[in-house]
């Protein structure tokens, strides 16, 4: 196989959010070239492989919004010296207007206790709103997080990265290596490798993505995010993994955050809660 090298040119604090939202906190409490013009497969359709994959990479959060609504699949490991556990999530988010419903299922604890009821979260535009949020919270209250003021921009808080901010961070997209085509279910994908810029990513994201993406700039320790991302031959995200780094009081933690997009022009109705919905107490961690 020939593997294909595309370079482009070119954190502060240590990420805390772990324990902003108490969604992971509750893990951490247990532990280039040219390459073509668009050239035709011979179906009509573009050759996705043979575009340049640093704006194929830089337009696919353009392309998803032209797809309208995804289900969607999501999985966020998260590994602190030799303790390893995952968050999985699963619902549906519509691209156009930035709005999306996932249920996150938390793992059991490192003590074996059963685990967590599921967390309803409602994805917005700088909003993440969660139900069954946990301790002190009535049943039928909204915990509602403000996501451009979480240091990762609600890129690990909510224990699933935003869709939508997974896609814009690939618009800071660099030193990208085409790893080859394969097939994801029954679907034939393009495999890209590389590592996006957080601060570069921000600046060139959408409006309504822009606030969360700075905040993850600042808020980072690393601004180098490396990715795996697969691109069907009509350039939509079928999957993308982020690897997050980053220190905290404790030893260094790992996140790798998986996103899996499929049934494109999936309609979606999101109805977000209304302000007497919404728990303005305080919330106990544990």
């Amino acid at each position: 196989m020939v593997v294909q090298q595309y370079r482009d040119g070119g954190g502060a604090r240590a990420v805390r959010a772990l324990a902003v939202a108490g969604v992971i906190a509750v893990t951490a409490g247990c532990f280039g070239g040219d390459g073509g013009s668009g050239a035709s497969d011979g179906s009509g359709r573009r050759s996705v492989a043979a575009d340049r994959p640093l704006d194929l990479l830089g337009q696919a959060a353009d392309v998803l919004v032209e797809a309208g609504g995804a289900e969607t699949r999501t999985s966020m490991e998260t590994a602190a010296g030799g303790t390893r556990v995952t968050i999985r999530g699963q619902g549906a988010y519509d691209f156009r207007r930035q709005l999306g419903r996932l249920k996150v299922v938390l793992p059991e604890d490192a003590a074996g206790a059963d685990g967590h009821r599921p967390i309803t979260e409602l994805l917005a535009p700088g909003a993440l709103y969660m139900k069954n949020r946990g301790a002190g919270v009535p049943d039928d209250k909204w915990v509602r997080i403000d996501t451009t003021t979480l240091k990762d921009g609600n890129l690990l808080t909510g224990g699933a990265t935003d869709p939508m901010a997974a896609a814009e961070l690939l618009r800071g997209a660099a030193d990208v290596t085409y790893a080859g085509k394969s097939e994801l279910a029954g679907v034939t994908v393009h495999h890209y490798r590389g590592v996006a810029d957080l601060g570069r990513a921000a600046r060139a994201a959408s409006p309504q993505s822009r606030g969360a993406l700075s905040a993850a700039a600042k808020g980072f320790s690393k601004d180098a995010v490396p990715f795996d991302a697969y691109l069907d031959e009509d350039g939509r995200l079928r999957k993308v993994r982020h690897r997050f780094t980053f220190s905290s009081e404790g030893p260094e933690v790992s996140v790798v955050s998986t996103l899996l997009l499929y049934g494109f022009g999936l309609p979606l109705t999101v109805t977000l809660p209304d302000e007497d919905a919404i728990y303005t107490g305080e919330i106990r961690q544990g």
